[in-house]
């Protein structure tokens, strides 16, 4: 039988999953508290899943617009998509774009510390996209 309950060691943020394995047994020798308990939140390996988002922006009459923008696990495939992306809407305006790096971990909403710009892409008068590192 698996019981959840608030985990004590975490504030109550994550969810323990009590085990019994032969209660009977165990209540009558008195040894309940031997039960396997795991907590979701604060036990094991941290699962840390980091993404890679590209945007792009217009620039029309000094003002920046969200275009079109995506979501990659991968930086390098963030990165091919962005100069592809930019590369098709250079015609229309001034385009320029920004990776940004994220980290997302289990159990809690995202926030503004977890994310950091890495990349700035804009296009050169040859029309190839030209990256430049953010210094963190």
């Amino acid at each position: 039988m698996t019981t959840p309950v608030k985990c004590d060691e975490c504030d109550g943020r994550g969810w323990k999953i009590v085990t019994r394995r032969g209660c009977v047994a165990a209540a009558s020798l008195h040894m309940e508290a031997s039960a396997r308990e795991d907590c979701l939140y604060c036990d094991g390996a941290k699962q840390l899943v980091e993404m890679f988002e590209w945007e792009v922006f217009l620039t029309a009459g000094g003002t920046d617009e969200l275009g079109p923008c995506g979501i990659s696990s991968g930086q390098a495939t963030a990165m091919d998509t962005l100069r592809t992306t930019l590369r098709r809407m250079a015609a229309e305006a001034t385009v320029w774009g920004r990776i940004t790096h994220r980290v997302y971990d289990f159990g809690t909403v995202p926030d503004d510390w977890s994310r950091r710009v890495i990349f700035k892409a804009t296009m050169d008068p040859a029309g190839e996209v030209r990256f430049e590192r953010i210094a963190p």
